[in-house]
């Protein structure tokens, strides 16, 4: 049964219960099919809410903070394989204990904890095999001049003490055509290190759950790469965007209609960037329910903040809008929630999830939650 849109407050944040179903069975299947264990990515996809879910379908979570990791340990009830660009000292043991994987970003960083570090914790170097086919320079780790990893000429012949595994992170959205390409980068710069490591994190990106995702192909590149390296433990992939993807609504409405300019702006109770900012960083133009390309009617979306840039458009409806039209932005579960703002005293969205043809709300949130925050 399709969402009953009158049965939710606005605005607010929908995940659809079954949705996300169909994904999570989509990554078991590949996971099973390719030997390989997928983790969820906190930093594109932590509705906690569902993480029991997850747990019967995934192999647990990734961090990327000390507050990630605690999520992880305390909704999802085990320990998160952690990385952080760089580790806070005195967050360091409280993320050791919540742990199971740890990654450091330099070889100075591992040295410099390398006192502190358990024989009941993997520990792996982040590298970067300075290739991507990321298009947008914002979400692209893979340059020459990139924080994010160490090339091949910084690390020594031999792994470092305790160190057992390697993880990169060079893809944002890509399919299985990319993996590959990448996974030959990888092999040309750390074959000899590959060959001594226990576990391999290819790390997030990979858009299994796309509908034009060659789920098949990307199962093959990944069974070619366990033939090539047989005595790996453990290949990890930690997506974020493929959990949510195509799981979810931010439900708004029309507040007003401004007719500056030639094309009108429907103003709305949610904002751009407050509410949708991965759509400002990236730039994309999200889906809205009920649009069609074909249609007469052209409107810009407004957001309800003060940046004079808190705009979008534009989008064609078959009729025109009036104040107090519902506006459903499609797939907003994935990235664009986990980075909600509180800019301008704007409240932030409901968050709640529809599943057994009900709405439950989950989150509502106050003006305290906005002065908590300053």
């Amino acid at each position: 049964m399709s969402i009953d849109w009158n049965k939710i407050p606005l605005p607010s944040f929908v995940l659809d219960e079954n949705l996300l179903i169909n994904n999570l069975k989509l990554l078991q299947y590949f996971q099973a099919a390719a030997g390989v264990e997928i983790i969820c990515a906190l930093k594109g996809f932590s509705f906690y809410h569902v993480f029991p879910l997850l747990k019967q379908y995934l192999k647990g979570a990734t961090a990327s903070s000390l507050h990630e990791a605690m999520l992880v340990y305390h909704e999802m009830h085990c320990k998160a394989h952690t990385y952080c660009p760089v580790y806070v000292p005195h967050e360091f043991e409280k993320i050791q204990d919540i742990s199971s994987h740890i990654v450091f970003n330099s070889v100075s960083e591992y040295k410099r904890f390398y006192t502190q570090l358990r024989d009941d914790i993997d520990y792996g170097l982040r590298v970067n095999p300075l290739y991507s086919e990321v298009g947008t320079d914002l979400y692209n780790p893979a340059s020459v001049n990139s924080r994010l990893g160490i090339q091949r000429k910084d690390l020594p012949d031999t792994l470092p003490d305790k160190i057992s595994g390697l993880h990169f992170h060079v893809m944002c959205e890509n399919n299985a055509f990319t993996l590959e390409n990448v996974l030959e980068h990888f092999k040309k710069e750390f074959h000899d290190l590959i060959l001594q490591a226990k576990w391999i994190n290819m790390g997030g990106g990979h858009l299994i759950t796309h509908k034009d995702y060659h789920v098949e192909y990307g199962i093959k590149v990944l069974q070619a790469f366990k033939q090539e390296y047989p005595h790996l433990e453990k290949i990890i992939l930690e997506p974020g965007s493929a959990i949510g993807w195509q799981t979810g609504y931010l439900v708004s409405t029309i507040l007003d209609i401004v007719h500056n300019g030639e094309i009108p702006t429907a103003m709305l109770d949610v904002s751009f960037t407050c509410h949708m900012p991965d759509c400002l960083e990236m730039p994309y133009q999200p889906k809205i329910l009920n649009t069609n390309s074909d249609g007469k009617y052209i409107y810009k979306m407004g957001g309800m903040s003060c940046l004079a840039g808190d705009v979008m458009g534009n989008w064609h409806f078959d009729q025109s809008l009036e104040i107090g039209d519902k506006i459903i932005f499609d797939d907003m579960i994935h990235y664009t929630m986990v980075k909600t703002t509180t800019f301008n005293g704007i409240n932030l969205p409901n968050i709640g999830k529809w599943s057994n043809n009900k709405f439950e709300l989950l989150k509502s949130f106050n003006y305290d939650d906005y002065k908590r925050k300053l």
